[in-house]
């Protein structure tokens, strides 16, 4: 396309879809009664709330990069990508320690990547969302061939481990897609917005420690996500009952299982299934629907060709959501 000026635009491919996903957790599991030894809780008061039995607590030593290479690599083998086809990495996060540098052009080199468009974007719970949906429009408009999308978080440098209500809901870990050109539609357009007025419901305490007003953000997410994930099955051109998998941001079991009850009262399946990782690796954030997703296809409960739909909500307040067909 050209304009009367002679600036030259590129056409890029009809549409993309993801061709593999990879994931990664650390090796300490923390389990409840391990939480309950440092806090006044317990095992059932946690299960009861949020759904949770246990989580993956990272090393010391060990970095949100480190974690963001590994979940690349896997992704990478799973599509059948060599690195050399990858020339652009999103890396979406909100626990990077450091705003200079950023994470994801040190993970492209890591991972063997050589100059691509490297940048990390901050849009929390609903990162993973916002980077595929960004990787699908910079694909379909030529400024790129293959993206790949890391979502990465170390969320237990970031929690205050003696505060029961924030404490016991956050892990760590890394979940990755590969993004590449398709002939047919394989990613569907994005549904996103933000609700700014909501801004000190999730925030930093003391600029060190996440905290979030939980009653509140437990009524906006059962009332308002419902409606984002349907949009994001219309703007596909589908119907709720075309949906096989539901995967929503692994918050807490509770919201997953409102928002799945309220697709179901529009016109989703009885028998589709709904992500409940969160019960074994807690809530990580801008990982989490790519680590549940890479987690049920090694289950088995995702298949390939399966109409899966994602959405995404955290702290800004910001949301997202699209409709993929599992690779």
């Amino acid at each position: 396309m050209t304009s009367q000026h002679g600036l030259t635009l590129r056409q890029g491919s009809a549409a993309s879809r993801v061709l593999g996903f990879g994931s990664t957790q650390p090796a300490k599991v923390v389990t409840n009664d391990d939480l309950a030894e440092v806090m006044d809780t317990n095992d059932q008061w946690i299960q009861e709330r949020v759904g949770i039995v246990e989580r993956r607590f990272a090393a010391e030593d060990e970095l949100l990069v480190d974690m963001a290479v590994r979940a690349g690599k896997n992704a990478l083998t799973d599509a059948g990508c060599a690195p050399t086809e990858i020339d652009t990495l999103i890396l979406p996060n909100c626990t990077m320690p450091t705003q200079i540098p950023n994470a994801a052009a040190q993970v492209a080199d890591r991972i063997g990547i050589a100059a691509p468009g490297a940048f990390d974007i901050n849009a929390a719970c609903a990162g993973f969302c916002y980077g595929l949906g960004l990787a699908s429009d910079l694909i379909r408009s030529g400024s790129a061939g293959n993206v790949l999308v890391i979502g990465a978080e170390k969320l237990t440098d970031s929690i205050d481990h003696t505060d029961r209500a924030n404490a016991i809901i956050f892990a760590d870990g890394a979940g990755a897609a590969v993004v590449g050109p398709s002939d047919e539609a394989g990613v569907g357009p994005v549904a996103w917005g933000s609700a700014g007025d909501m801004v000190d419901t999730i925030y930093m305490r003391e600029n060190r420690y996440i905290y979030q007003e939980g009653q509140t953000v437990f009524r906006w997410a059962t009332t308002k996500i419902a409606p984002v994930a349907k949009e994001a099955v219309v703007n596909a051109g589908l119907e709720l009952s075309d949906v096989d998998v539901l995967v929503p941001h692994q918050a807490n079991l509770r919201i997953v299982e409102s928002i799945a009850k309220k697709l179901r009262a529009e016109g989703a399946r009885g028998d589709m299934v709904v992500a409940d990782d969160i019960r074994y690796s807690g809530n990580t954030s801008s990982a989490s629907i790519p680590l549940a997703i890479d987690h049920m296809r090694a289950q088995g409960s995702v298949r390939s060709g399966d109409v899966v739909l994602m959405v995404g909500f955290g702290a800004g307040l910001s949301y997202a959501g699209q409709v993929m067909i599992a690779p």
